[in-house]
Order: C-alpha cells, then structure tokens, then sequence
C-alpha cells in the first residue's frame, strides 16, 4: 500500500486547496455554490492572517500529488470558557480513499486540539452522507440531534446590518 504524509498547510498550497475544494463540492453535490479564492486562500493561511484558517494537507509519497485535507479554525465556548476547534471540511480523493488518510488527519487535528488545550472538537457532516457518520462514529464522536445549524448568507447579512 503506498504511503503518505501530512503537514500544516502554506500559502503556497492554496492552488491544490482550491482543486481539492471543487473535488468535495462536486462529491456533496454543491458545485453550483463553490467558488473557492485562491488569493483569499493564500492571504488565510498566511502565519499573521486575522481572522485565520489552518489546515493540514495529505500528500501521495509516490507522486507527491496533494490528495486530500482537514481545514479548521478556533472557535468559542460560553459554557466552558474555552477555546475548541471547528473542522470546516475533511476530504480526501476518492482513488485515495481507504488508505487511511481520512483517520490520519483526524488524528492530526485531535493531537493539535490536546496540545493547544481545546475542549472541543466540532463539525458537520451532510446527513445523507453515510460513509462519513460511520467514519466519524468509529472515531467516537456523537451526532448532536438537539441543534439546528442556522445561517445568514452574505444578501441576509446586509439586509440585516442596515436595518
């Protein structure tokens, strides 16, 4: 089985990013609504960004193709007073998939969550999607069934902001 490794993201990662981005968007069948930037990508990863996203990135030791990635930023408990992280999206290549790669960069983002003392780690998964609650149920993590995610998108941030 071929080998991979993982490493913290760069700025000049951003060009397979945003390809690995449009690979996930087509598997949640969201294409129409991706528009990854990779300037904007650039500048977020950047080591003094504010407000910043991190990510880890996997990559094939044969070919050294990046093949899939975990995008996180911190967030925020009132109820704890602590930091958590929040993972955005995990996605590996399909060719790649079940080589281990998808675990390895949870267990990654575990590790920097224990060392930078997070309560929490949250995300979510799109509820059709099968494969992905297994995965993350082996993992040891709970559905939350008690909350609903709630969104203003950037037209309803507007409207808002000048009422």
């Amino acid at each position: 089985m071929p080998s991979f490794s993982i490493r913290p993201a760069v700025p000049d990662d951003a060009p397979d990013l945003v390809r690995l981005i449009n690979g996930l968007a087509d598997y949640e069948r969201l294409r129409n609504a991706s528009r990854p930037d990779e300037n904007a990508l650039r500048q977020q990863l950047a080591p003094h960004a504010s407000p910043k996203i991190e990510a880890l990135v996997a990559f094939d030791d044969a070919s050294s193709r990046c093949v899939g990635f975990a995008l996180f930023f911190h967030n925020y408990s009132t109820f704890l007073t602590n930091f958590g992280l929040f993972l955005e999206d995990l996605f590996v290549e399909e060719e790649c998939r079940g080589r281990g790669i998808g675990f390895a960069l949870f267990k990654q983002l575990a590790q920097i969550a224990e060392e930078r003392g997070c309560m929490r780690l949250d995300w979510n998964v799109l509820d059709w999607n099968e494969p992905a609650i297994s995965f993350y149920k082996q993992l040891g993590a709970a559905p939350l069934s008690d909350w609903t995610t709630m969104r203003l998108d950037r037209s309803a941030i507007t409207l808002l902001s000048n009422r």
